[in-house]
């Protein structure tokens, strides 16, 4: 009995000490966390995306508040979670230049004749290896597999007759679909501008012309008649410098081929 009594005493007594040391070691390493921290990252949508180049959304709001990145760093949260995290830090809000992504390509299955007929497993990396880069005459077209489309959580690209289109009312700017594509032909433009080039063919316009009924001859018209000195034709190809462009549209009339098009 009396082992018995011995033994609980050191146990409880061991358990006094633990936590005595438990206790003290909390209060000598105690490291204090700016609660600003959680109240950021309580408004920001927790999606995890890393479209603002950070981790996740714990890492941006502890960037946020030690002013390492703007409050309008979110680009799912967009301008409404910006105003209200510069409410919580006392800042003056950001007005927020969306972007969204653009596919640079048109190769439609009317617009590109098939190369080949491809059965197989649906990849675009794995077709963007094979024959002429893909299934289409045009080397440099979307395949139209949907690898872009697997990797948006946010419902934001489709595949429409073979090619990508991006629903830019949708699109966060997470910039997954970008690093998806084995082509390239995804970038980032503007959400306020509507004017984009959709072709990507660095073939000569007489190749080119023959390949796709749409595709960028680089004839210049839409270089020579830029008055914002926005547009320039580089590799055979239109490109818009979206920091110079007006969204005046007049590429877009200009273009013989209509690869530059304004939406609505």
């Amino acid at each position: 009995m009396e082992i018995i009594i011995s033994s609980i005493i050191i146990l409880v007594s061991l358990g006094i000490l633990i936590a005595l040391f438990l206790g003290i070691s909390s209060k000598i390493f105690f490291v204090e966390v700016d609660e600003r921290i959680q109240k950021v990252r309580e408004l920001l949508p927790g999606n995890n995306c890393g479209g603002c180049g950070y981790a996740g959304c714990d890492s941006l709001a502890e960037a946020i508040v030690k002013n390492e990145a703007e409050v309008n760093a979110c680009p799912v949260g967009g301008e409404s979670v910006a105003n209200l995290i510069a409410k919580v830090l006392n800042k003056k809000s950001i007005l927020s230049n969306k972007k969204v992504a653009v596919v640079h390509c048109n190769g439609s299955c009317k617009n590109v004749n098939k190369l080949y007929e491809y059965k197989g497993f649906r990849s675009c990396k794995l077709l963007a290896n094979m024959q002429n880069g893909g299934d289409k005459v045009c080397r440099f077209a979307c395949i139209g597999c949907g690898d872009c489309v697997k990797v948006c959580s946010f419902n934001a690209i489709h595949i429409v007759d073979g090619v990508a289109v991006v629903d830019e009312e949708k699109c966060t700017n997470c910039q997954k679909c970008i690093s998806a594509c084995p082509k390239n032909l995804i970038d980032k433009k503007l959400y306020s501008i509507k004017t984009k080039v959709l072709c990507s063919s660095k073939d000569e316009g007489k190749i080119a012309k023959n390949l796709c009924n749409v595709s960028c001859i680089a004839c210049k018209l839409c270089e020579k008649n830029c008055q914002s000195d926005a547009i320039k034709v580089i590799n055979n190809v239109a490109v818009i410098d979206y920091s110079k462009c007006v969204d005046c549209g007049v590429c877009s009339e200009k273009c013989p081929r209509k690869c530059i098009i304004k939406a609505e």
